[in-house]
Formats: structure tokens, sequence, C-alpha cells
């Protein structure tokens, strides 16, 4: 994925959009000098996006077994073909005594697109049921010749402060062991998805940049949060949907086109689920749409007629 794909928000959704344009994964050591783009080595900008309480894990917007599935859709000139899917799973456990999250991300290209450039993307975070603080994180990606590996444990107090203890291996650059300054609006990209899906909706005011920043690699990077209002749309598989539309600001330059990156579509009803999502790119369109769901923890009340 390397940022420049369509994953973030899914988080999340993955990187599948890489396999359609190869450079994307190699540019973001070239992204980060760039004019404009913004990297930050620590959170500056105050306070994490609204959201509803997170306190309790009894009252977040999901539950452990919920499972989602996405398809990743690819346009430029003649091509306008699906070109990889992604699997989501959540589900809890117990870290060092304490119960967790721990979510699950796969994505991969097609078998047609994998005789192109074959993606896989493996992503898993786990992240506190009360609270949401992440704990731990795991990366694994291969896109064709290019591999990235992250293992992140969160570190909180002591004698060396709040920090992420990374070992990251690019096939670039190898092997490295580094600490990343941690604050508690910094997340990977799974957590802050799910973080994210709490949004307090009351609180948001429209086209207002609301600022977040998630670890990667080895560094952290800025991601702004835009509500843009609600819309009613027609979700291909599934049906007509009620959601609430709002878009991310990634990362600047190379790679993605305008002023907003990422536009995400979520359902209007307690669950916020991410039914469609855009990403313009230099050559072409990356979009997703789910595909399947199970595990609800709230009805589905926003699908207002099924396909």
């Amino acid at each position: 994925m390397r940022l420049k794909s369509i994953s973030t928000c899914l988080a999340f959704l993955l990187s599948l959009a890489a396999a359609a344009q190869e450079d994307i994964a190699r540019q973001l050591d070239s992204i980060a000098e760039s004019a404009g783009r913004e990297r930050v080595k620590s959170w500056t900008a105050g306070g994490c996006v609204p959201v509803k309480n997170v306190a309790d894990g009894d009252s977040l917007a999901y539950r452990a077994g919920e499972k989602f599935s996405f398809s990743i859709h690819y346009e430029w000139g003649l091509i306008d073909s699906d070109v990889g899917w992604a699997n989501v799973v959540l589900d809890t456990l117990r870290v060092n005594g304490t119960k967790a999250f721990h979510c699950m991300v796969y994505g991969r290209t097609t078998r047609l697109y994998d005789l192109f450039f074959p993606v896989r993307e493996n992503f898993q975070s786990w992240f506190s049921y009360d609270g949401l603080q992440p704990l731990r994180f795991t990366r694994d990606t291969h896109e064709g010749k290019y591999t990235a590996k992250n293992t992140y444990v969160y570190k909180r107090g002591g004698l060396a402060g709040d920090h992420i203890m990374a070992d990251v291996y690019t096939s670039t650059r190898g092997d490295r062991s580094l600490d990343i300054p941690l604050t508690d609006c910094t997340f990977d990209l799974p957590s802050l998805f799910y973080f994210a899906r709490n949004m307090d909706f009351d609180a948001v005011v429209p086209d207002v940049k609301y600022p977040m920043t998630f670890a990667i690699d080895d560094d952290v990077y800025n991601v702004y949060f835009i509500l843009k209002g609600r819309e009613t749309i027609k979700v291909k598989g599934v049906g007509t949907v009620r959601t609430i539309k709002f878009a991310a600001k990634l990362i600047s330059g190379n790679v993605f086109t305008g002023d907003e990156d990422l536009t995400v579509w979520i359902t209007d009803d307690e669950n916020r689920i991410p039914v469609l999502f855009e990403a313009p790119i230099l050559v072409g369109v990356a979009s997703g749409r789910i595909t399947g769901w199970e595990g609800l923890k709230h009805p589905f009340s926003s699908l207002v007629r099924k396909r």
C-alpha cells in the first residue's frame, strides 16, 4: 500500500489499487520530500476527531464477530473492472490479561491481475476493548517485487515515555529497529478505521478538517477527515443505501489528485459501515464497494431498498 494506495481507510481497505500502477508502491519517500507534503514526527495540532464514548467497549458501533468483504475496482481508459478484494474480520481476545479487539485485514489482486502485478496485503491490529488504544500492529505487504513488513508494539509510560517500538523491513531499505513518537491521537490504519467509525457527527462541523495521525513503516502522517453531508446512493450488488459522506485528505503531491483524496460513504445508521469509497489517482480512479457483511451489532436500517 505504502499509503498512496487507496487504503487508508480503510484503511482501509487496502492498497489493492496499487495493482493498477506499479510505481505507486515506491513513491512514499519521494512524496515525503515533495512540496506541499506535511510530514510530522510528533502530533502538534491538538485534539482527535470528535467521537462518541469509546471508554466502554459495549457502547461502540461494532462488536466481535463482525465481518466485511469488499471488491476493489479500477478505471482507466479501456480498463473498467474489479482488480482485487479485501476481507475485514473483528474479534476479541486478551492481551497481557486485558480484553482487546483483534482486527485482521487481508487483501489481494484477482488471478487475472496477478499476471500483471500481484498484490497481497495482510494487516493485523490489536487495540483495547475499552478506549480503543492501539496495542500492537503487524503488516505483511507484497506488491510486485516490493515487500514491506512492520511489527509495532505500543509503549506507554516508563522512562522512555510514550512511543511505538517498531521493527520495519522493506525490500528497498532492509531491516530497521526504531522508536516512533506516540500520542493519544496516533493509530495504525486498522485501529484508526475502527476509532473513526465512532465519530460523533452531531459534534462535527461540515467542511471543517479534523486531523488525526497514523503510523506506517518508519513514520507518522496526518490525515484530515471532512464531513460532506448525507446522500442516498446505489451500491452495486447491495441496493439503495442512506449514507454519510466524508472525505479524507491524505498525502499531497505525486499520486492523488484534488483537494480531497479519498471519498468514503458510510451507512447512516448506528453501524457506520463503509459501503463505497473512491480515490482519483494520477492514472485513473481506484474505488471499492462492500460485497458482504455479517455479525453487525445494529440493524442495517440504512439499507432502504435491496438490489
